[in-house]
């Protein structure tokens, strides 16, 4: 019972004691600046000359960070590769557009193309593709299909890489790679 009404008395003396404390710290600080040869310890808003932020001015501060927030204007998101969280998954996938596909292999699909042959050029190689109107065309790297683009041809490994593009919200990347091979008449079955 001692032990409890000693334990009282201290945290009231304490309490009481709090709002003169920082009067005396200050008058023993002045004090300590008029007498030079006393060393003092001084934190590094001081030491910098920083003056502390009035209550009034950090609320304010605050609300206005809290407004910038609500506006939009503070933050933003970046999905780095990542696909768009708010859109939907179950949405409709549409290809490129919903009009006519323009003539020639710029409106084929990569998948409606067969690839027929690789040719060697003084421009670099070419991919000979059969299209799906039983036409040959001859393609370079970086020409366009309708859902994508010829990325890389490759003679030594008879190939080449498409990239597709995908608009699959499920989707990470935007767009996926497509490789065709060079196949013989022996490997076909024939």
């Amino acid at each position: 019972m001692r032990h409890r009404n000693s334990m009282t008395f201290l945290l009231t003396m304490l309490v009481l004691a709090a709002p003169v404390l920082p009067a005396v710290a200050a008058d023993s600080r002045h004090m300590a600046s008029k007498d030079e040869s006393k060393p003092t310890s001084r934190s590094g808003a001081q030491i910098l000359g920083a003056v502390p932020e009035p209550p009034s001015a950090t609320v304010d501060r605050i609300r206005q960070e809290g407004e910038a927030v609500m506006m939009g204007t503070h933050w933003s998101y970046d999905p780095a590769g990542r696909r768009d969280p708010f859109r939907s998954l179950v949405e409709r996938v549409a290809i490129k557009g919903e009009g006519e596909r323009p003539e020639g292999i710029e409106g084929m699909l990569i998948s409606e193309v067969d690839l027929v042959g690789i040719i060697t050029s003084p421009r670099g190689d070419l991919a000979f593709l059969n299209g799906s109107d039983n036409r040959g065309y001859f393609l370079y790297e970086g020409d366009d299909l309708y859902d994508g683009l010829v990325q890389d041809i490759d003679r030594a490994s008879g190939r080449v890489i498409f990239r597709q593009r995908v608009e699959d919200p499920r989707e990470i990347k935007p767009y996926r790679k497509v490789i065709k091979r060079l196949t013989s008449s022996t490997e076909d079955g024939q």
